[in-house]
């Protein structure tokens, strides 16, 4: 490809970045840092360092280390993003919404929840406005939110976000799809942690068998959901069980 491109060509670093997001879609994160460092590179060679193409491999980069839950590595990438989009495009661009979403879940990992609480809300108001209240971005960014709003013991608000993040996937994606698990999963992290076993049982077991048809059993998604269905299994229900992990959903450039 960069033969055929020529070493500092822009279109092969954009197909380098895709090659990386297909390389994580499959569980194959070191495979896809590889690409994805490979084409910064590139992007660097040509003086874009401050480009829209740049922001985009900074935002894939830190999304790679939200996949491998290394929060604090994905956290410089994840705000150059933002920081170089924003400057590019204004704050009311959608792009920018997306760079400021996934900022929030990296955060997010880390604790630092009340900024991550502000980039989601400001995330969504964006996309509600550009896209309406019933687009892919919305779900994501529900389903995150309510992720927030569990950790800050708000169970009911973060209930209803699982609600409608589910619904509007199943919608707009089909009930089998991978991200339809995601927030499946989550849902029954709440569920468990409500003690209503059966809710979550389902949830769960629905969430695994989508992860594994779609991804195989050895994805870092699937593997997650699995400990957290175990852990289920292993749970005192007179007193306190294992703790289990939400699977974040987060925008894929």
């Amino acid at each position: 490809m960069e033969r055929t491109l020529g070493p500092h060509d822009i279109e092969a670093a954009a197909a380098l970045n895709n090659l990386g997001v297909l390389y994580k879609e499959l569980g194959r994160l070191d495979e896809a840092e590889r690409v994805y460092r490979r084409a910064v590179a590139l992007v660097l060679a040509t003086h874009r360092e401050d480009s829209v193409d740049a922001a985009t491999l900074y935002h894939n980069l830190g999304g790679l280390e939200h996949a491998r839950g290394r929060y604090a590595m994905g956290e410089p990438h994840a705000r150059r993003a933002l920081e170089i989009r924003e400057r590019r495009l204004g704050a009311e661009h959608p792009d920018v919404a997306a760079d400021a979403a996934a900022l929030a879940a990296i955060l997010d990992g880390q604790g630092k929840r009340e900024e991550a609480e502000r980039l989601i809300r400001r995330a969504l108001a964006v996309f509600e406005r550009v896209h309406g209240p019933e687009h892919y971005e919305v779900a994501v960014n529900l389903n995150n939110l309510a992720a927030v709003r569990q950790a800050a013991g708000d169970t009911g608000e973060a209930e209803a976000l699982y609600q409608r993040a589910l619904a509007l996937k199943e919608k707009l994606l089909g009930p089998e799809h991978p991200d339809v698990a995601v927030t499946a999963n989550n849902l029954a992290v709440l569920y468990k942690a409500q003690r209503r076993y059966a809710e979550a049982d389902r949830l769960y077991r629905r969430a695994l068998t989508i992860f594994e048809r779609s991804f195989g059993a050895d994805h870092t998604k699937a593997v997650a959901c699995r400990e957290n269905y175990a852990a289920l299994g292993r749970t005192d229900r007179a007193g306190a069980a294992p703790r289990d992990e939400p699977v974040r959903a987060e925008r894929r450039a």
